[in-house]
């Protein structure tokens, strides 16, 4: 096979009229938003509502709507279609349009000044630094007054981002004084009431328990582009809602197991101990019993469904078969069952009960049926040993739990598994430096509990079923086995390179100008994120682009190509649609770069739909074709460790499993387009913004394995990305762009990871403590965007004999092996 390197048109197009894609796309984005709304609460029949309805609209976003957080994540789309729009669309009335002009006046006010005081900062520091740890507060509203209107409807926003994290107080987690007024007097005036939350993280909302008319509440998180439209489908009941929580919403903020020691809440930004240890999310609350608002897993629907257990049955793979009916009258809808697994008392402390599968019906009409297969192998089941490195099975009953949600779910069968079963022998990595004070639950409460479940299994006839696993093998990883030159067409081409050019591969381009900016360093497609070096063009390695994400493609949405040459914006004008500088006219022949903005993270993980989050990955794929994008720097799989995080958004669920399976079918949509990849990330333990830089993560390895790792492993046993990202915080001490424990012994040792690994960006700018070389040495291949610092220390160490030039090698043939699967060549056999 002989390849030819393409030559790279300018990506876009001169014209600003509506693509081919860009309709499709939208339809996509606002089916995926319409499945991820959670229907919290519906009582007296207040949802969904009569066409032609008129609607008293208030809140923040009616006309300002949310459509997802700031920073790298960000997306420039043509228009955002907010819930003012699409409630007209939908053909109801809106009778608050006084209400909704002022307050977009008094908006207006407030991102203005809010703009001229980052400005002002930039003046001394990086633009970025002032934008991302200067966040929008979201103005109050003008006193309300009543309208002529069948229901209200108020929008509750809060918008969140990158580099900072939220806060317990009043106009983030809680209502301020004036929201709190104005939905006590739309209480007084209006009979029905529906609450909208679009919030990127949760909030408080113990104030809806004051209200008995507050009828309806829906959690639209950041919707994406199609947000407005999407919201009136569930409303007028076009679509019904099928999505279901990916956290567990507390009655109080103060009932998260790290409230008090989370990120600044103590204090302390450089320390980060997760002292709950495995008790995370759901994890804590059902094990510990602490009541919740809302349960993980849970989410209403217009109709009703039954779920009955057909079988259940055990060996090296569990499989349930479970029938679905749809039990209502008048609408068709979906329904997601959902499968736990309860572990017996044994040496390890364990959490009460862990998901370990799920599926989702079609589409039911009533009277309707479905038979959903679930499987899943018993590793799911399995807890880690740090004493003796090992993932096993204590021996003992397990519960089999189904329903569709934790809270409502039923034990339907129990497990007996006669002797201790160990499923793989690993060796321990990120060692503890300090002792932590972990969370537990005194031995005889736990036993308790456990023998008070399997009686309620006996009394829901509940099956015993003996698991024999005799016959599986016990994996063992060999972290020692010599490596073995490979001979595929990226080593023979790296074999022909000299040292200088793998040093100048190690990183992005700095020569092209691409300085130090987070997210937007790309020069050959505008906007992007970065682009790897050309030191090794004439050999045949292609300078391939990345592009952030997870929202969809962030690019320039405007660029000018002058004498044949791109004409780069301003790094602020791509940001915030060109907020930050405006005026801005592009030099040139303007070229325009429309990209579809999609739900968040955690709204798609909502959808609880992998099929779903497939077809939007293949519509990013498409998306990443036309505009010339190799990577995309998605999706973000951290765990919501506490809801005070500014980057929930981005992240799908406090659960690894969820995490890791809305990541692999992302990652398998995107990469079913040829030449695209996803870069999953933040790697690992990126659970808080505030000192992102130099926070230090202190956990224990089980929780690290059993919590933080595990949705990585998911997704890269099941979907195989081409790239990952590693976090900018430290792990027990060691920075995560350094750290060979998680890069390469757990990667690609035990998981099998064949890809490339890169830093987050300016990762080795901020000390000697994190370096180009220790990435290397780690096996994280790639250094972004790349600084001439960077290649200085590599070629220091290479000569003090630190970096081994064989440890290089070996990185720049993984970058080239991905550079290779691009879109990039021509091909002939």
């Amino acid at each position: 096979m002989t390849r030819t390197l393409k030559k790279r048109p300018f990506y876009g197009s001169q014209s600003q009229e509506i693509a081919d894609y860009e309709a499709p796309h939208r339809a996509a984005a606002r089916k995926a938003a319409a499945e991820g709304i959670v229907l919290l609460k519906n009582e007296k029949q207040t949802l969904p509502l009569a066409k032609g309805s008129r609607i008293a609209l208030y809140g923040p976003g009616a006309t300002h709507m949310i459509k997802g957080g700031t920073g790298s994540g960000d997306v420039n789309e043509r228009e955002v279609v907010n819930i003012y729009q699409g409630l007209r669309n939908a053909g109801y009335t809106v009778t608050s349009r006084d209400w909704i002009d002022a307050y977009d006046r008094i908006y207006t006010d407030a991102r203005n000044v809010w703009r001229d005081g980052i400005l002002e900062r930039a003046k001394e520091e990086e633009f970025f630094i002032a934008y991302s740890t200067s966040p929008f507060f979201v103005p109050d509203g003008p006193d309300v007054e009543k309208t002529d209107a069948d229901i209200a409807v108020y929008v509750l926003s809060r918008v969140a981002g990158e580099g900072a994290d939220r806060f317990n107080e009043k106009g983030d987690f809680y209502l301020t004084d004036q929201e709190a007024k104005n939905i006590r007097d739309i209480c007084g005036f209006y009979e029905k009431v529906i609450l909208v939350i679009n919030t990127g993280g949760l909030v408080d909302l113990s104030f809806t328990d004051q209200y008995e008319n507050i009828g309806a509440i829906l959690y639209l998180v950041q919707p994406g582009m199609e947000g407005g439209n999407a919201l009136a489908d569930v409303i007028s009941g076009k679509a019904v809602p099928s999505g279901k929580m990916t956290d567990t919403w507390a009655d109080r903020y103060e009932d998260y197991p790290n409230a008090m020691t989370f990120s600044h809440m103590n204090g302390n930004v450089d320390q980060e101990k997760y002292e709950e240890g495995i008790y995370v999310g759901y994890r804590y609350f059902d094990s510990f019993q602490v009541p919740v608002r809302y349960s993980f897993g849970f989410g209403l629907s217009y109709t009703d469904f039954q779920i009955e257990t057909i079988k259940v049955k055990a060996g090296a793979e569990l499989t349930g078969e479970v029938k679905v009916t749809n039990t209502g009258k008048l609408y068709s809808g979906k329904e997601v069952v959902q499968v736990y697994v309860s572990a017996p008392v044994g040496k390890l402390e364990k959490e009460s009960r862990r998901l370990c599968g799920f599926a989702k019906t079609g589409l039911l009409a009533p009277g309707e049926s479905e038979t959903l297969t679930i499987r899943f192998p018993v590793y799911r089941m399995a807890s880690y040993d740090e004493s003796s490195a090992e993932w096993l099975l204590e021996r003992g009953t397990y519960g089999v739990w189904i329903g569709n949600s934790l809270a409502d779910s039923r034990m339907e069968a129990m497990l007996v598994l006669e002797e201790e079963k160990v499923l793989s022998r690993v060796k321990n990595i990120c060692l503890l430096r300090e002792e932590l004070n972990l969370l537990s639950i005194p031995e005889e409460k736990r036993i308790a509990r456990y023998e008070a479940d399997l009686e309620y299994g006996r009394r829901n006839g509940a099956a015993e079923i003996p698991m024999n696993l005799s016959g599986v093998e016990t994996e063992v990883i060999d972290y020692e086995a010599a490596y073995e030159p490979e001979d595929d067409e990226a080593a023979q081409i790296v074999n022909g390179l000299d040292t200088e050019q793998l040093i100048r591969l190690a990183t992005g381009e700095p020569a092209k100008g691409q300085g130090s900016n987070l997210g937007s360093a790309g020069v050959s497609v505008p906007g992007s994120a970065g682009e790897t070096s050309t030191a090794a063009y004439e050999q045949g390695v292609a300078n391939i682009v990345l592009a952030d994400g997870p929202a969809g493609l962030r690019l320039m949405q405007t660029y000018g190509v002058k004498d044949g040459v791109i004409r780069m914006p301003s790094f602020e004008a791509s940001f915030e649609h060109g907020f930050f500088s405006q005026g801005f006219q592009a030099e040139g022949t303007p070229y325009y770069q429309y990209c579809t903005a999609i739900p968040v993270g955690t709204m798609l993980a909502q959808t609880w739909n992998e099929k779903l989050i497939e077809e939007t990955g293949a519509m990013i794929g498409e998306e990443m074709e036309h505009f010339g994008v190799t990577l995309w720097l998605a999706p973000g799989m951290n765990i919501h460790r506490n809801p005070l995080c500014g980057r929930n958004f981005e992240y799908y669920s406090e659960d690894p499993l969820v995490s890791g399976k809305m990541a692999a079918a992302m990652t398998k949509g995107v990469q079913s387009v040829p030449g695209c990849g996803t870069t999953i990330k933040h790697f690992a333990c990126n659970n808080q913004e505030d000192n992102r830089m130099g926070s230090d993560s202190i956990l224990s390895e089980r929780a690290l394995r059993e919590i933080y790792l595990k949705g990585f492993e998911i997704a890269i046993r099941e979907s195989r990305p081409m790239s990952i990202m590693t976090s900018y915080n430290l792990i027990n001490g060691i920075h995560a762009a350094n750290c060979r424990d998680t890069c390469t012994a757990a990667a690609r040792q035990e998981w099998g990871f064949d890809g490339v690994i890169m830093t987050d960006w300016t990762t080795t700018e901020h000390g000697e403590d994190c370096t180009a070389s220790g990435c290397m040495r780690a096996g994280n291949d790639l250094v972004m965007p790349g600084q001439f610092s960077d290649h200085d220390n590599m070629r220091k160490e290479l000569k003090q004999g630190t970096l081994k030039e064989e440890d290089l090698r070996r990185c720049i043939t993984r970058l080239v092996r991905v550079v290779l699967r691009s879109g990039l060549y021509e091909t002939t056999e």
